[in-house]
Protein backbone atom coordinates (compact mmCIF):
# COMPACT_ATOMS: atom_id res chain seq x y z
CA UNK A 1 0.00 0.00 0.00
CA UNK A 2 1.55 3.34 -1.05
CA UNK A 3 2.13 5.90 1.66
CA UNK A 4 -0.70 8.46 1.49
CA UNK A 5 0.25 12.10 1.09
CA UNK A 6 -1.70 15.26 1.64
CA UNK A 7 -2.66 15.29 -2.01
CA UNK A 8 -4.02 11.72 -1.97
CA UNK A 9 -6.19 12.03 1.15
CA UNK A 10 -9.91 11.76 0.51
CA UNK A 11 -12.32 14.54 1.39
CA UNK A 12 -13.40 14.02 5.04
CA UNK A 13 -16.95 15.02 4.09
CA UNK A 14 -17.14 11.84 1.98
CA UNK A 15 -16.20 9.47 4.83
CA UNK A 16 -19.71 8.02 5.30
CA UNK A 17 -20.29 7.66 1.55
CA UNK A 18 -16.91 5.94 1.17
CA UNK A 19 -18.14 3.05 3.29
CA UNK A 20 -20.20 1.94 0.28
CA UNK A 21 -17.00 1.02 -1.54
CA UNK A 22 -16.39 -1.90 0.84
CA UNK A 23 -17.78 -5.27 -0.17
CA UNK A 24 -19.34 -5.87 3.27
CA UNK A 25 -19.99 -4.16 6.56
CA UNK A 26 -17.38 -4.36 9.29
CA UNK A 27 -17.73 -7.55 11.35
CA UNK A 28 -20.09 -10.50 10.89
CA UNK A 29 -23.86 -10.61 10.80
CA UNK A 30 -25.52 -12.82 13.42
CA UNK A 31 -26.36 -15.34 10.70
CA UNK A 32 -22.70 -15.52 9.66
CA UNK A 33 -21.48 -15.69 13.26
CA UNK A 34 -23.91 -18.43 14.23
CA UNK A 35 -23.19 -20.66 11.25
CA UNK A 36 -22.16 -23.67 13.32
CA UNK A 37 -20.82 -25.50 10.28
CA UNK A 38 -18.16 -22.79 10.06
CA UNK A 39 -17.62 -21.70 13.68
CA UNK A 40 -18.94 -24.67 15.66
CA UNK A 41 -20.84 -23.89 18.87
CA UNK A 42 -20.27 -20.59 20.66
CA UNK A 43 -20.65 -19.60 24.30
CA UNK A 44 -21.33 -16.05 25.48
CA UNK A 45 -17.59 -15.59 26.03
CA UNK A 46 -16.68 -16.47 22.44
CA UNK A 47 -17.80 -13.24 20.77
CA UNK A 48 -18.44 -9.55 21.30
CA UNK A 49 -21.02 -7.20 19.82
CA UNK A 50 -19.72 -4.36 17.66
CA UNK A 51 -20.84 -0.87 18.66
CA UNK A 52 -23.28 0.98 16.44
CA UNK A 53 -24.55 4.56 16.49
CA UNK A 54 -26.63 6.05 19.30
CA UNK A 55 -29.40 8.29 17.96
CA UNK A 56 -31.85 8.12 20.87
CA UNK A 57 -31.83 8.95 24.61
CA UNK A 58 -31.77 6.18 27.21
CA UNK A 59 -35.27 7.23 28.30
CA UNK A 60 -36.63 5.97 24.96
CA UNK A 61 -35.47 2.41 25.59
CA UNK A 62 -38.35 -0.05 26.12
CA UNK A 63 -37.48 -3.34 27.84
CA UNK A 64 -41.00 -4.81 27.75
CA UNK A 65 -41.02 -8.42 26.64
CA UNK A 66 -43.18 -11.55 26.43
CA UNK A 67 -42.15 -14.69 28.29
CA UNK A 68 -45.16 -16.69 27.03
CA UNK A 69 -47.80 -16.11 24.39
CA UNK A 70 -49.84 -13.96 26.79
CA UNK A 71 -47.65 -12.89 29.74
CA UNK A 72 -45.80 -9.60 29.25
CA UNK A 73 -43.09 -8.29 31.60
CA UNK A 74 -41.66 -4.78 31.81
CA UNK A 75 -38.12 -6.13 32.27
CA UNK A 76 -36.61 -9.33 30.80
CA UNK A 77 -35.46 -10.87 34.08
CA UNK A 78 -36.42 -14.21 35.65
CA UNK A 79 -34.98 -16.04 38.64
CA UNK A 80 -34.29 -19.75 38.48
CA UNK A 81 -36.43 -22.31 40.37
CA UNK A 82 -33.59 -23.23 42.74
CA UNK A 83 -34.08 -23.64 46.49
CA UNK A 84 -31.11 -21.32 47.07
CA UNK A 85 -32.59 -18.60 44.85
CA UNK A 86 -36.36 -18.32 44.53
CA UNK A 87 -38.85 -18.47 47.35
CA UNK A 88 -41.45 -15.89 48.41
CA UNK A 89 -39.16 -12.89 48.93
CA UNK A 90 -37.33 -13.25 45.62
CA UNK A 91 -40.55 -13.89 43.70
CA UNK A 92 -42.18 -10.76 45.14
CA UNK A 93 -39.09 -8.57 44.74
CA UNK A 94 -38.53 -9.51 41.09
CA UNK A 95 -42.21 -9.07 40.23
CA UNK A 96 -42.26 -5.59 41.81
CA UNK A 97 -39.26 -4.63 39.66
CA UNK A 98 -40.85 -5.84 36.43
CA UNK A 99 -39.51 -9.40 36.20
CA UNK A 100 -40.75 -12.70 37.60
CA UNK A 101 -39.38 -15.28 40.03
CA UNK A 102 -40.02 -18.99 39.55
CA UNK A 103 -40.71 -20.67 42.89
CA UNK A 104 -38.83 -23.97 43.24
CA UNK A 105 -40.50 -27.35 43.79
CA UNK A 106 -37.89 -28.86 46.10
CA UNK A 107 -40.44 -28.69 48.92
CA UNK A 108 -43.84 -30.11 49.90
CA UNK A 109 -46.71 -29.09 47.56
CA UNK A 110 -48.56 -27.23 50.32
CA UNK A 111 -45.46 -25.16 51.10
CA UNK A 112 -44.97 -24.23 47.47
CA UNK A 113 -48.66 -23.32 47.15
CA UNK A 114 -48.36 -21.07 50.23
CA UNK A 115 -45.50 -19.20 48.53
CA UNK A 116 -47.58 -18.72 45.39
CA UNK A 117 -50.47 -17.45 47.51
CA UNK A 118 -48.19 -14.99 49.30
CA UNK A 119 -47.03 -13.54 45.96
CA UNK A 120 -50.61 -13.15 44.73
CA UNK A 121 -51.74 -11.46 47.94
CA UNK A 122 -48.83 -9.03 48.05
CA UNK A 123 -50.42 -6.52 45.70
CA UNK A 124 -53.99 -6.29 44.49
CA UNK A 125 -56.50 -4.14 42.72
CA UNK A 126 -59.88 -5.06 44.12
CA UNK A 127 -59.27 -7.91 46.56
CA UNK A 128 -62.08 -10.28 45.68
CA UNK A 129 -61.11 -13.03 48.15
CA UNK A 130 -60.10 -11.13 51.32
CA UNK A 131 -59.55 -12.85 54.63
CA UNK A 132 -62.70 -12.18 56.66
CA UNK A 133 -63.49 -12.93 60.32
CA UNK A 134 -66.56 -12.81 62.59
CA UNK A 135 -67.04 -10.67 65.71
CA UNK A 136 -66.50 -13.76 67.88
CA UNK A 137 -63.01 -14.45 66.55
CA UNK A 138 -60.19 -13.35 68.83
CA UNK A 139 -57.01 -11.29 68.79
CA UNK A 140 -55.09 -14.57 68.62
CA UNK A 141 -56.75 -15.34 65.25
CA UNK A 142 -55.66 -11.98 63.85
CA UNK A 143 -52.10 -12.44 65.03
CA UNK A 144 -52.01 -15.90 63.45
CA UNK A 145 -53.10 -14.42 60.11
CA UNK A 146 -50.44 -11.73 60.36
CA UNK A 147 -47.77 -14.36 61.05
CA UNK A 148 -48.83 -16.53 58.12
CA UNK A 149 -49.84 -13.95 55.51
CA UNK A 150 -48.10 -10.74 56.58
CA UNK A 151 -51.10 -8.44 57.11
CA UNK A 152 -53.80 -7.84 59.73
CA UNK A 153 -56.25 -5.29 58.29
CA UNK A 154 -59.18 -7.68 58.33
CA UNK A 155 -62.88 -6.92 57.66
CA UNK A 156 -65.44 -8.32 60.09
CA UNK A 157 -68.81 -9.56 58.81
CA UNK A 158 -71.70 -11.32 60.48
CA UNK A 159 -70.95 -14.53 58.58
CA UNK A 160 -67.15 -14.35 58.60
CA UNK A 161 -67.05 -14.49 54.81
CA UNK A 162 -67.33 -12.33 51.72
CA UNK A 163 -70.98 -11.43 51.10
CA UNK A 164 -71.79 -11.07 54.79
CA UNK A 165 -72.97 -7.80 56.33
CA UNK A 166 -69.96 -5.58 57.08
CA UNK A 167 -69.71 -4.81 60.80
CA UNK A 168 -66.19 -3.40 61.20
CA UNK A 169 -62.47 -3.77 60.52
CA UNK A 170 -59.64 -4.91 62.77
CA UNK A 171 -56.25 -3.23 62.23
CA UNK A 172 -52.81 -3.68 63.77
CA UNK A 173 -53.49 -0.77 66.12
CA UNK A 174 -56.69 -2.38 67.38
CA UNK A 175 -54.87 -5.49 68.58
CA UNK A 176 -51.89 -3.76 70.15
CA UNK A 177 -51.61 -4.49 73.90
CA UNK A 178 -54.73 -6.67 73.81
CA UNK A 179 -54.83 -10.17 75.36
CA UNK A 180 -55.01 -13.01 72.81
CA UNK A 181 -58.45 -14.09 74.06
CA UNK A 182 -60.11 -10.72 73.48
CA UNK A 183 -63.08 -11.09 71.07
CA UNK A 184 -62.92 -8.83 68.04
CA UNK A 185 -66.31 -7.19 68.59
CA UNK A 186 -64.79 -5.44 71.64
CA UNK A 187 -61.92 -3.82 69.75
CA UNK A 188 -62.86 -3.57 66.05
CA UNK A 189 -63.18 -0.20 64.32
CA UNK A 190 -66.81 0.48 63.36
CA UNK A 191 -66.47 4.03 61.99
CA UNK A 192 -65.88 2.96 58.40
CA UNK A 193 -65.50 4.66 55.04
CA UNK A 194 -66.88 2.47 52.24
CA UNK A 195 -67.44 2.67 48.49
CA UNK A 196 -70.45 1.30 46.62
CA UNK A 197 -70.37 -1.82 44.48
CA UNK A 198 -69.73 -0.90 40.85
CA UNK A 199 -67.16 1.81 41.64
CA UNK A 200 -64.19 1.78 39.26
CA UNK A 201 -60.68 1.07 40.52
CA UNK A 202 -59.61 4.64 39.75
CA UNK A 203 -62.60 6.10 41.62
CA UNK A 204 -62.00 3.80 44.58
CA UNK A 205 -58.34 4.81 44.72
CA UNK A 206 -59.38 8.47 44.87
CA UNK A 207 -61.70 7.74 47.82
CA UNK A 208 -58.94 5.80 49.57
CA UNK A 209 -56.44 8.62 49.13
CA UNK A 210 -58.87 11.20 50.50
CA UNK A 211 -60.11 9.24 53.51
CA UNK A 212 -56.59 8.28 54.62
CA UNK A 213 -57.75 4.88 55.82
CA UNK A 214 -55.73 1.69 55.44
CA UNK A 215 -58.55 -0.30 53.83
CA UNK A 216 -61.57 0.61 51.72
CA UNK A 217 -64.41 -1.95 51.83
CA UNK A 218 -66.63 -2.17 48.76
CA UNK A 219 -70.25 -2.90 49.78
CA UNK A 220 -73.57 -3.42 47.99
CA UNK A 221 -76.77 -1.49 48.69
CA UNK A 222 -77.53 -3.77 51.66
CA UNK A 223 -74.16 -3.22 53.30
CA UNK A 224 -72.72 -6.61 52.38
CA UNK A 225 -68.97 -6.86 51.77
CA UNK A 226 -68.21 -7.41 48.07
CA UNK A 227 -64.46 -6.71 47.90
CA UNK A 228 -61.66 -4.70 49.48
CA UNK A 229 -59.03 -2.14 48.46
CA UNK A 230 -55.75 -1.55 50.36
CA UNK A 231 -53.83 1.70 50.79
CA UNK A 232 -50.57 -0.27 50.79
CA UNK A 233 -51.27 -1.19 47.16
CA UNK A 234 -51.52 2.50 46.25
CA UNK A 235 -48.04 3.02 47.69
CA UNK A 236 -46.71 0.00 45.82
CA UNK A 237 -48.15 1.34 42.56
CA UNK A 238 -46.31 4.60 43.19
CA UNK A 239 -43.01 3.01 44.22
CA UNK A 240 -43.00 0.15 41.68
CA UNK A 241 -44.44 1.41 38.39
CA UNK A 242 -42.89 -1.49 36.42
CA UNK A 243 -44.45 -4.25 38.57
CA UNK A 244 -45.46 -7.42 36.70
CA UNK A 245 -49.23 -7.68 37.14
CA UNK A 246 -52.21 -9.51 35.75
CA UNK A 247 -54.14 -6.93 33.74
CA UNK A 248 -57.50 -8.03 35.15
CA UNK A 249 -56.87 -8.66 38.86
CA UNK A 250 -53.94 -6.21 39.23
CA UNK A 251 -52.18 -8.86 41.31
CA UNK A 252 -48.51 -9.71 40.85
CA UNK A 253 -47.74 -12.52 38.44
CA UNK A 254 -46.77 -15.77 40.16
CA UNK A 255 -44.69 -18.50 38.51
CA UNK A 256 -43.64 -21.88 39.86
CA UNK A 257 -41.88 -25.02 38.67
CA UNK A 258 -43.13 -28.61 38.70
CA UNK A 259 -41.82 -31.90 37.36
CA UNK A 260 -43.53 -34.34 35.03
CA UNK A 261 -44.23 -37.26 37.35
CA UNK A 262 -47.85 -38.34 38.09
CA UNK A 263 -47.83 -36.75 41.58
CA UNK A 264 -46.79 -33.42 40.04
CA UNK A 265 -50.33 -33.16 38.66
CA UNK A 266 -51.69 -33.08 42.21
CA UNK A 267 -49.02 -30.49 43.09
CA UNK A 268 -50.07 -28.35 40.15
CA UNK A 269 -53.72 -28.44 41.21
CA UNK A 270 -52.74 -26.90 44.56
CA UNK A 271 -50.66 -24.23 42.82
CA UNK A 272 -53.50 -23.29 40.47
CA UNK A 273 -55.89 -23.03 43.43
CA UNK A 274 -53.38 -20.64 45.03
CA UNK A 275 -53.50 -18.39 41.95
CA UNK A 276 -50.60 -19.59 39.78
CA UNK A 277 -50.22 -17.75 36.44
CA UNK A 278 -47.24 -19.49 34.83
CA UNK A 279 -45.94 -23.03 35.28
CA UNK A 280 -42.41 -24.05 34.29
CA UNK A 281 -41.86 -27.71 33.50
CA UNK A 282 -38.52 -28.32 35.15
CA UNK A 283 -36.39 -30.86 33.27
CA UNK A 284 -32.89 -30.91 31.82
CA UNK A 285 -34.28 -32.68 28.71
CA UNK A 286 -37.65 -31.29 27.69
CA UNK A 287 -38.18 -33.36 24.58
CA UNK A 288 -39.59 -36.45 26.28
CA UNK A 289 -42.90 -38.27 26.10
CA UNK A 290 -43.42 -37.42 29.79
CA UNK A 291 -43.24 -33.68 29.19
CA UNK A 292 -45.31 -33.82 26.01
CA UNK A 293 -48.07 -35.67 27.88
CA UNK A 294 -47.80 -33.20 30.78
CA UNK A 295 -48.24 -30.22 28.46
CA UNK A 296 -51.30 -31.77 26.83
CA UNK A 297 -52.82 -32.62 30.23
CA UNK A 298 -52.25 -29.09 31.54
CA UNK A 299 -53.82 -27.52 28.46
CA UNK A 300 -56.88 -29.75 28.81
CA UNK A 301 -57.22 -29.32 32.58
CA UNK A 302 -56.14 -25.68 33.03
CA UNK A 303 -56.55 -24.03 29.60
CA UNK A 304 -55.79 -20.53 30.93
CA UNK A 305 -52.52 -21.54 32.62
CA UNK A 306 -49.41 -20.47 30.70
CA UNK A 307 -46.86 -23.28 30.22
CA UNK A 308 -43.12 -22.79 29.73
CA UNK A 309 -41.57 -26.07 28.58
CA UNK A 310 -37.98 -27.25 28.31
CA UNK A 311 -35.15 -27.38 28.54
CA UNK A 312 -34.15 -27.54 24.89
CA UNK A 313 -31.12 -26.62 22.78
CA UNK A 314 -32.13 -27.67 19.26
CA UNK A 315 -34.83 -26.83 16.74
CA UNK A 316 -35.98 -30.45 16.75
CA UNK A 317 -36.57 -30.41 20.51
CA UNK A 318 -38.36 -27.08 20.27
CA UNK A 319 -40.66 -28.27 17.48
CA UNK A 320 -42.00 -31.17 19.59
CA UNK A 321 -42.86 -28.91 22.53
CA UNK A 322 -44.39 -26.17 20.37
CA UNK A 323 -46.60 -28.73 18.63
CA UNK A 324 -47.71 -30.08 22.03
CA UNK A 325 -48.95 -26.62 23.08
CA UNK A 326 -46.09 -24.94 24.96
CA UNK A 327 -46.53 -21.16 25.44
CA UNK A 328 -42.81 -20.52 25.95
CA UNK A 329 -39.50 -22.39 25.86
CA UNK A 330 -36.55 -22.53 28.23
CA UNK A 331 -33.19 -22.93 26.47
CA UNK A 332 -30.04 -24.36 28.03
CA UNK A 333 -28.45 -27.71 28.77
CA UNK A 334 -25.36 -27.94 30.92
CA UNK A 335 -24.59 -24.21 30.85
CA UNK A 336 -25.77 -23.33 34.36
CA UNK A 337 -23.35 -22.73 37.22
CA UNK A 338 -24.21 -26.02 38.96
CA UNK A 339 -25.50 -28.00 35.96
CA UNK A 340 -23.53 -31.16 35.18
CA UNK A 341 -25.55 -32.51 32.24
CA UNK A 342 -22.72 -32.07 29.77
CA UNK A 343 -20.20 -33.78 32.05
CA UNK A 344 -22.42 -36.67 33.16
CA UNK A 345 -24.58 -37.29 30.09
CA UNK A 346 -22.22 -35.96 27.39
CA UNK A 347 -25.07 -33.99 25.81
CA UNK A 348 -25.75 -30.28 25.54
CA UNK A 349 -24.77 -27.32 23.41
CA UNK A 350 -22.81 -24.09 23.86
CA UNK A 351 -25.39 -21.62 25.16
CA UNK A 352 -25.07 -18.77 22.65
CA UNK A 353 -25.55 -21.12 19.70
CA UNK A 354 -28.45 -22.86 21.46
CA UNK A 355 -30.28 -19.60 22.19
CA UNK A 356 -29.93 -18.33 18.63
CA UNK A 357 -30.97 -21.60 16.97
CA UNK A 358 -34.06 -22.15 19.12
CA UNK A 359 -35.13 -18.48 19.17
CA UNK A 360 -34.87 -18.19 15.39
CA UNK A 361 -37.09 -21.27 14.96
CA UNK A 362 -39.59 -20.54 17.76
CA UNK A 363 -40.14 -16.94 16.62
CA UNK A 364 -41.82 -18.24 13.47
CA UNK A 365 -44.60 -19.62 15.69
CA UNK A 366 -44.87 -16.69 18.08
CA UNK A 367 -43.25 -18.62 20.96
CA UNK A 368 -40.90 -16.65 23.25
CA UNK A 369 -37.59 -18.15 24.34
CA UNK A 370 -35.93 -17.82 27.75
CA UNK A 371 -32.14 -18.10 27.94
CA UNK A 372 -31.56 -20.28 31.00
CA UNK A 373 -28.03 -20.76 32.32
CA UNK A 374 -24.59 -19.35 31.67
CA UNK A 375 -25.52 -15.79 32.69
CA UNK A 376 -22.47 -14.79 34.69
CA UNK A 377 -22.52 -11.02 34.16
CA UNK A 378 -24.55 -8.17 32.68
CA UNK A 379 -22.78 -8.51 29.34
CA UNK A 380 -24.10 -12.05 29.01
CA UNK A 381 -27.65 -10.71 29.48
CA UNK A 382 -27.13 -8.30 26.58
CA UNK A 383 -25.76 -11.06 24.36
CA UNK A 384 -28.64 -13.43 25.14
CA UNK A 385 -31.22 -10.78 24.27
CA UNK A 386 -29.32 -9.82 21.12
CA UNK A 387 -29.42 -13.47 20.00
CA UNK A 388 -33.21 -13.57 20.22
CA UNK A 389 -34.06 -14.47 23.81
CA UNK A 390 -37.11 -12.69 25.22
CA UNK A 391 -35.75 -12.95 28.77
CA UNK A 392 -32.90 -14.42 30.78
CA UNK A 393 -33.21 -16.81 33.71
CA UNK A 394 -30.60 -16.31 36.40
CA UNK A 395 -29.55 -18.57 39.25
CA UNK A 396 -25.99 -18.13 40.44
CA UNK A 397 -26.05 -14.41 39.59
CA UNK A 398 -28.84 -13.92 42.17
CA UNK A 399 -27.93 -16.58 44.73
CA UNK A 400 -25.91 -14.23 46.91
CA UNK A 401 -28.54 -11.52 47.17
CA UNK A 402 -30.54 -10.67 50.28
CA UNK A 403 -33.79 -11.82 48.70
CA UNK A 404 -32.48 -15.30 47.78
Amino acid sequence: MPTPTKDTFLNPADAVAHLETYASRDGLSVQELMNNRVHGGLTYNDFLLLPGKIDFPASDVVTETRITRNVVLKTPFMSSPMDTVTETEMAISLALLGGIGVIHHNQPPASQAAMVRAVKRHENGFITDPVVLTPTHTVADVRDIKARLGFCGIPITDTGSLGGKLLGIVTSRDIQFEPPTTPLHQIMTTDLVTAPQGVTLNEANIVLRRCKKGKLPIVDDQGRLMSLLARSDLLKNQNYPLASKDLQSKQLYAAAAVGTRPNDRDRLRLLVEAGLDVVILDSSQGNSIYQLEMIQWIKQTFPKLEVIAGNVVTREQAASLIAAGADGLRVGMGSGSICITQEVMAVGRPQATAVYAVAEFASKFGIPVIADGGIANVGHIVKALALGASAVMMGGLLAGTTEA
